[in-house]
């Protein structure tokens, strides 16, 4: 169908409308301006919609069967706050464009309207929402001590004495880790701690958008410059005017958009898309990557200019299993963060949790360790996380180092039952398994406090299936 074909795989936008006609408009309309659009023809569908997932639009008629659109705002801004609602409706009435705009809608359309200028006010919302989150993110860092970065290892201390002599000075700064290792946090406290910390902090995923979306998402485009561009818009160049562009995961940028970044860096103009003017940019470059650009360079998968154009100055994030002595502070960090997120009252963690910690290899590095403390947090029955919470946040496996050494012991005890029973039928499948159950389900019970559903909920399994096998032994 021509609808499902224009739909786009940008923001989401619910179309909540009684008229077919008017849903087939809207909807092919917007999404061939990029926007993904879901429809309904009444309220009730509409908050379905909504239920599913947060959109970033909503777009509702007054009129409607059942429940009127005024009366859904109330519910559309409680299943989905951020989301920008605009009222539409074929009765231009003053009193309901009141009681819209009470309610919380941006915008209010009367019938028949124009689509760019729908277009219009779903740009407006996006840049509001721009500016919004830039705002809370410029809190975040100045008065919320939790969101600051966290670590007393001494290669941490290095990195933050590296980080205060680079803030301000006006360089390009490569910041190299894996995946997990705070390389944003970084990012953004070299912002903030430089002399550009009144401007803005703008930061884009490059791995994150489609190639063919992201040269106009850093350098805009004109209007008219390919189907669904109704009107200019600024890329992240220019709204980092005067502040820092921060490019996570820029060895992953194909290799004609490197070209255009090293002629931004050079020149300090971009070119937006469809365009015959340059537009002058004063921005500072942070580029982050996990990818080893030398071997990149090397294969031919990333220009060699770049490189060196962005590799003036180097920060390197250890990975969390290099420094483990800050996992206590980590963990403290991130119980209390939760805390104010969850509204939980975790006052800590115990000394056997902690050592349950240290003994994992972190391959997701900080962000895996937040999570896990987080889910711990959800888990919680108590105000002390312990080893059963940890384990239930992620940690149920053994450690690698554990796993090995059980391994170790196990496995010539297994390979003689294996050769007593060579060449004969049997049931040595049960015997084994039998064998190392028993004394797992003991040393369950006896972690668990001889607590039958803790003990269950340990080891994976249903309680009822636990009493089971204890009953057969």
């Amino acid at each position: 169908m021509a609808d499902e074909v224009e739909s786009g795989t940008g923001p989401r936008v619910v179309v909540v409308d009684d008229e077919p006609s008017l849903r087939w408009v809207v909807k092919t309309g917007l999404g061939r301006a990029g926007y993904a659009v879901e429809e309904a023809e009444d309220a009730h569908r509409g908050l379905a919609l909504l239920r599913r997932g947060p959109a970033f639009a909503v777009i509702l008629d007054i009129n409607l069967p059942g429940m009127s659109g005024l009366e859904a705002i109330d519910e559309v801004k409680r299943l989905c706050p951020e989301a920008a609602v605009v009222v539409i409706t074929a009765q231009d009435s003053m009193a309901n464009a009141i009681e819209a705009m009470r309610k919380g809608a941006v915008d209010y359309l009367t019938k028949p309207f124009d689509l760019e200028e729908l277009l219009l006010v779903l740009e407006k919302a996006g840049e509001r929402r721009a500016l919004e989150d830039e705002v809370r993110s410029l809190r975040r860092v100045h008065n919320d001590p939790r969101q600051e970065m966290a670590g007393a290892a001494p290669v941490m201390r290095d990195l933050f004495k590296r980080i205060g002599q680079v803030a301000a000075r006006e360089t390009t700064v490569l910041i190299r880790g894996e995946s997990g290792t705070g390389k944003e946090l970084v990012a953004r406290a070299i912002h903030f701690h430089s002399n550009r910390r009144g401007g803005p902090f703008v930061a884009v995923n490059c791995s994150a958008i489609p190639a063919e979306l992201l040269e106009s998402e850093l350098f805009g485009h004109e209007q008219g410059a390919f189907t669904g561009a109704v009107r200019r818009k600024r890329g992240r160049f220019e709204r980092a005017n005067g502040g820092s562009l921060f490019l996570d995961e820029i060895g992953d940028m194909a290799p004609a958009l490197q070209t255009r970044i090293l002629r931004a860096l050079q020149e300090r103009e971009v070119e937006p898309v469809g365009g015959e003017r340059t537009v002058a940019v004063d921005v500072r470059i942070l580029a982050a990557t996990n990818v080893d650009l030398e071997r990149a360079v090397a294969d031919g998968r990333f220009r060699e200019d770049l490189y060196y154009r962005l590799n003036v100055v180097t920060l390197t994030l250890p990975p969390l299993r290099e420094r483990k002595e800050d996992i206590p502070l980590l963990a403290s960090h991130f119980i209390a963060r939760g805390n104010a997120e969850l509204g939980t009252a975790i006052d800590g963690i115990g000394e056997r949790a902690l050592a349950r910690l240290a003994a994992h290899d972190w391959p997701g590095n900080v962000r895996e360790l937040e999570n896990c403390i987080k889910r711990a947090m959800v888990l919680a029955r108590g105000t002390v996380l312990g080893v059963e919470e940890i384990d239930a946040g992620g940690l149920g496996a053994a450690p690698p180092s554990e796993a090995v050494g059980l391994a170790g012991a196990v496995l010539p005890h297994l390979r003689q039952m294996v050769e007593a029973a060579a060449d004969a039928e049997g049931d040595l499948y049960r015997r084994v398994v039998a064998e190392v159950e028993r004394p797992l389900l003991r040393l369950a019970l006896e972690a668990s406090g001889n607590n039958q559903l803790r003990a269950a909920r340990m080891l994976g399994i249903n309680r009822n299936t636990l009493r089971k096998k204890l009953r057969e032994q």
